[in-house]
């Protein structure tokens, strides 16, 4: 304890004068700092000005302008307005491309690109209007034009019921077009013309066939005569099954086949016709026909070349009339060249009988004379 007392006081006196020792001494002077050294200012960054945002501009109603464009330009063209309005259908189809190349990145620019558009399904919409009622016309005149060739056939006298039908189908186009339901009128209109076209080949296949019978032609062409009646049962078939494109091509088959025969027939008969003809010929050339009754031959015989021309030409109809007509004023001329032959022969026997009755005279008279002399 009495160690710890003492220390205390050393320690108080130490530090006493290590204080004294350090107030004495002179503060030494510290340098004064370096100047600073001033380096060049960097400029100033750009500021960099942000990019304006745009806003997205909608195409919806452009697109749907184009679209109704479209569809009007669709609905004219359905009706032939390029067939009737040609000049008019070019301007619109120069409006149409310039209308869609239009700019559209601004709404402003959007907005006149789809009034274009707008403005150009006007036009369109124009021509249909117009077109329609033209259209219509057209289709009533072909259908119109194809039920009178019917008619003219003869054979719906015989059969009504087919013709009736198509009837009723080409009042239904009509109570649809003036109902302004035009799809629904233009396809029915196709309907009847098709049936009327379908029924007039059949009402030729029948006649046809009627020709080649009543002038014997199968003969010539059995083959093609027979199928040519399997092919028209298949029709009727079709047509009662209501299969009309099916019936209508089938009939087209039965009558190509029908006019082969035919035409096999009138060529076979026109050669026949032909050969007869010569035959008649050459009877009026052995009886002298060409020298005793040249006109009437040579007329029999320029027809006769006529008719071959025709033969070569394959207008075997007229080489088969002419060929006959030939042939008959060929047998005139050479009756008539007979029968001048019998009169010319008649006159020269008596011609001889009255030559020998003069003779006979004459001695008679000689022998009187010499009676008397005597």
């Amino acid at each position: 304890m009495k160690r710890s007392y003492i220390v205390i006081p050393v320690l108080a006196v130490s530090l006493g004068i290590l204080f004294l020792s350090c107030k004495s001494t002179p503060a030494t002077e510290e340098p004064p700092p370096p100047a600073p050294v001033e380096t060049p200012a960097e400029p100033p960054a750009p500021v960099e000005t942000p990019a304006p945002v745009e806003t997205p501009v909608s195409l919806d109603a452009l697109n749907e302008a184009i679209a109704r464009a479209e569809a009007a330009r669709q609905r004219a063209a359905d009706f032939d307005s390029q067939a009737y309005f040609p000049s008019d259908w070019e301007t619109a189809e120069s409006q149409f491309a310039a209308a869609k190349n239009l700019p559209a990145t601004t709404a402003s620019e959007v907005q006149q690109a789809e009034a274009a558009c707008n403005e150009v399904a006007g036009v369109y919409d124009g021509l249909f209007n117009k077109a329609v009622p033209l259209y219509a016309q057209a289709r009533e005149d072909e259908i119109i034009a194809e039920r009178n060739d019917l008619i003219s056939t003869g054979v719906t006298a015989d059969y009504p019921q087919p013709l009736a039908d198509a009837d009723v189908i080409t009042l239904k186009a009509l109570d649809q077009y003036e109902a302004q339901d035009y799809y629904a009128a233009k396809e029915t209109a196709a309907e009847a013309l098709e049936i009327y076209q379908g029924l007039n080949t059949a009402a030729q296949a029948y006649l046809t066939r009627g020709e080649i019978l009543d002038r014997s032609f199968d003969f010539y062409d059995p083959a093609n005569f027979d199928k040519a009646d399997e092919v028209g049962l298949s029709a009727v078939d079709a047509y009662e099954a209501g299969d009309l494109s099916t019936a209508k091509e089938i009939a087209e088959e039965a009558l190509l086949r029908y006019n082969l025969v035919l035409n096999t027939g009138r060529a076979s008969y026109a050669a026949d016709q032909g050969a007869s003809a010569g035959a008649e010929r050459q009877i009026a050339l052995n009886a002298k026909a060409n020298v005793a009754v040249r006109e009437m031959f040579n007329n029999a015989n320029d027809l006769y070349n006529k008719a071959a021309g025709s033969m070569e030409a394959e207008k075997f109809e007229d080489a088969a009339a002419m060929f006959y007509d030939s042939e008959v004023l060929f047998s005139d001329a050479a009756k008539a060249a007979e029968e001048k032959r019998r009169i010319a022969e008649a006159a020269i026997l008596a011609a001889e009988a009255k030559m020998e009755a003069s003779d006979e005279a004459a001695r008679q008279a000689e022998i009187i004379i010499e009676g008397d002399l005597q």
